[in-house]
């Protein structure tokens, strides 16, 4: 496919670098009104412009990685040029029928909301779309199952996808985070203790996916009757470990229905 992806922020870059290392077969283009501090992607094959509708008319898919503000301004500007093409907005609220009234129905739509570790390649990416698009849908599902996992869930849990797969980004690093200086204070470095958390959290979530069992399966591998490890779990949970990760979830959920 040819993919002109609109928005050069950190998640328009990060897909446009997922999709040049980890697939083949695609051309990528990105479009950012300042394109200075994009311009090394020329280097890996990535055309870069700061007009959006530049060769958009050679697309075969757009990608729409910008703020909620900005969309009606940009379908404006695109909506005569993406005729018969594939829409994919990754952009948090704007509903599919919000984007097939703004673009007058002349084109496919598909919602995706990926986060940044699409850059390598084990991004979790909800999709959504309606049964009118479900073939034209296909082919992305594949090129986003290509970067990670890409469940297709119903539309009205796409803000709830927000929230776990591209907020939980920022939730993962912030418990990697706290490892990493409970890692010092019992006696590493902090590289060492980063290197540390990092691997284990990778690893406790490579043997989830491989696996596919629930975490307490695994849990009970590890935890050992009067052993270090489930005085440990014990004294998180007493100061809400669990508990405090759930009501930030949903708080953050909350917020994004306002």
């Amino acid at each position: 496919m040819n993919i002109h992806i609109i928005g050069g922020g950190n998640l328009g870059v990060a897909i446009a670098l997922g999709i040049s290392k980890y697939t083949t077969g695609h051309q990528v283009s990105i479009t950012r009104r300042n394109i200075e501090s994009i311009e090394y992607l020329k280097d890996k094959g990535i055309k870069v412009s700061n007009s959006n509708i530049h060769e958009i008319q050679k697309a075969d898919l757009v990608i729409l990685t910008i703020k909620p503000y900005q969309v009606d301004v940009v379908l404006n500007e695109i909506t005569p040029l993406i005729s018969g093409k594939v829409l994919a907005s990754a952009v948090s609220g704007v509903t599919l029928e919000n984007l097939q009234t703004a673009t007058q129905n002349t084109c496919s739509i598909v919602r995706i909301m990926p986060n940044i570790a699409i850059q390598f390649g084990e991004s979790a990416t909800c999709i959504a779309f309606t049964d009118k698009d479900k073939t034209a849908a296909q082919p992305i599902v594949d090129l986003f199952q290509k970067l990670g996992t890409a469940p297709v869930i119903e539309e009205k849990l796409m803000d709830a996808a927000t929230v776990l797969g591209a907020c939980g980004t920022a939730y993962a690093l912030r418990y990697i985070r706290a490892s990493m200086q409970a890692g010092i204070e019992i006696g590493f470095d902090s590289q060492t203790a980063l290197a540390i958390a990092s691997q284990t959290a990778k690893g406790a979530a490579q043997m989830l996916l491989e696996e596919k069992i629930h975490p307490e399966q695994l849990i009970d591998r590890v935890t050992t009757p009067q052993g270090c490890t489930i005085v440990g779990l014990n004294e998180m949970e007493h100061q809400g470990f669990s508990s405090s990760l759930i009501k930030g979830i949903k708080t953050s959920l909350n917020k994004i229905k306002e």
